[in-house]
């Protein structure tokens, strides 16, 4: 597979000669109160073209300097991966964390059976309740820690929570961001069918729990199956040194800082409406107190820091080169007509074939809009009233609008899984080879679903 980075390129050339092909296009957005936020959404039926002369197709240098334009596009989420690697790496520097996986092996040893599920579930949960995400980013270490320490290797750790908050994130039995949102947008009852939302979590979850277990016996049967095999990861742990180490009065200090820190992350996320930025200080403040704690010197926490940034340059940068294809399809004006071009191919069809092919094109535009609210208040007034003129009822919008914004989250390299992979160590292209056979698995898993829901649940 070529490097993540020639892939990304190639990706941004396309967007670019696309604009030269695609005509411009807008819709008419509108003021409307969702639920007590005011949110900017699509006027049905409102799509125009713009004329050459307001909306240029993106030339050389506009190419060239799209890179740069989304490093600054992205320029949060990148300084986020940044100070949450180092403030992590500072912690691994201390010797505490080795200590914490120490006394995590010992407690769980042998009980891998249990331990997995137990992790995936935590992740997955908060993702379907709560719409968590970003607020597990600093867990990831950890996660890849004990997969290494487990005898697996870092993807392994890494896909539990990855694959744990994806799952959750589109198999939403509450999320507030996709869920509440799509409902209130489309006019149904919110959290209305729940039911098929709670077997999709349960089905979903399985399949991919599976997929671990199935990774991880692969290669504990042979490590050289490991697709991380010759890969330089961030977290190197020796079991056998581990399992020997004690917990002692400063390790205990250091964990209650990182349990404490992630509490007022979830509090803040859950209760004050918290982003990025607000995460990143407080994982900046644990790493700090760790690092205090052990008694380091303010130019050895700043050389550290330094090292911990300098670790995570590669996975930072594919966030910001990934973001430069957003930022060309936006300057020639051609994302609307992208998204209004696709509905318009379900014109006609049986409401079956339409609703799977709504699924087929929500997942697409993700690509375009990673934000699940974003998307529902793009996608959704469009979708909705299409899909009452072609026998495709408001719940299956929604649906599939759901499924197709969520599982593509772990595919596409301008969705979240690129700040994963960035702060995991991961390359994306290692978890492409990993993910993209059970994206398979789940997409025709969707399909049946959809198929489901309209023979048996009269959707």
């Amino acid at each position: 597979m070529p490097h993540v980075f020639v892939i990304l390129f190639f990706l941004v050339l396309v967007a670019t000669i696309s604009t030269w092909i695609i005509p411009p296009g807008q819709f008419d957005y509108q003021q409307v109160d969702v639920n007590g936020t005011m949110r900017e959404l699509v006027v049905p039926g409102s799509f125009h073209y713009v004329d050459r002369a307001e909306a240029s197709p993106v030339g050389i240098i506009d190419f060239f300097c799209s890179f740069h334009r989304g490093m600054i596009a992205s320029a949060e989420i990148m300084m986020m991966i940044f100070i949450v690697n180092a403030a992590f790496g500072m912690i691994i520097k201390t010797g505490a964390f080795d200590c914490i996986m120490g006394a995590l092996l010992r407690k769980f040893d042998g009980k891998e059976k249990i331990l997995v599920p137990m992790f995936f579930l935590i992740y997955a949960l908060g993702a379907s309740l709560f719409g968590m995400w970003n607020d597990f980013n600093g867990l990831i270490p950890i996660m890849v820690g004990l997969g290494i320490a487990l005898g697996y290797d870092a993807l392994f750790g890494f896909s539990i929570i990855e694959l744990g908050i994806g799952i959750g994130f589109f198999a939403a039995i509450l999320n507030p961001y996709t869920i509440v949102i799509a409902q209130s947008i489309a006019g149904i009852p919110v959290y209305s069918n729940s039911g098929i939302r709670i077997g999709m979590f349960v089905i979903f979850s399985a399949i991919s729990i599976w997929w671990i277990f199935r990774y991880g016996k692969k290669i504990k049967a042979d490590p050289s199956k490991s697709l991380m095999l010759g890969e330089k990861t961030k977290f190197q742990f020796d079991r056998n040194e581990l399992v020997k180490l004690k917990v002692g009065f400063r390790e205990k200090l250091v964990l209650l800082d990182i349990v404490v820190c992630l509490a007022i992350i979830m509090y803040g996320f859950l209760k004050s409406g918290w982003g990025t930025i607000q995460l990143t200080g407080v994982f900046l403040m644990m790493g700090i107190i760790a690092a205090l704690i052990y008694g380091w010197s303010p130019d050895k926490i700043a050389e550290e820091f330094i090292n911990g940034c300098a670790d995570i340059v590669f996975g930072a940068l594919i966030v910001g080169i990934a973001r430069a294809t957003l930022v060309v399809l936006q300057d020639g004006v051609v994302i609307d007509t992208i998204i209004n071009t696709l509905a318009n191919q379900l014109v006609g069809l049986p409401s079956a074939v339409a609703a799977q092919g709504m699924l087929l094109i929500q997942t697409m535009i993700n690509f375009i809009i990673p934000s699940g609210s974003g998307q529902a208040t793009t996608i959704i007034p469009i979708m909705a009233p299409l899909g009452d003129l072609i026998g495709v009822s408001r719940e299956m919008t929604v649906l599939t609008f759901q499924m197709g914004d969520g599982l593509s989250n772990l595919l596409w390299p301008t969705a979240n899984i690129a700040i994963g992979c960035g702060i995991s160590g991961v390359p994306l292209s290692k978890w492409w080879k990993f993910f993209v056979p059970l994206f398979g698995i789940l997409y025709v898993t969707q399909m049946l679903t959809v198929v489901f829901a309209q023979v048996f649940l009269g959707f």
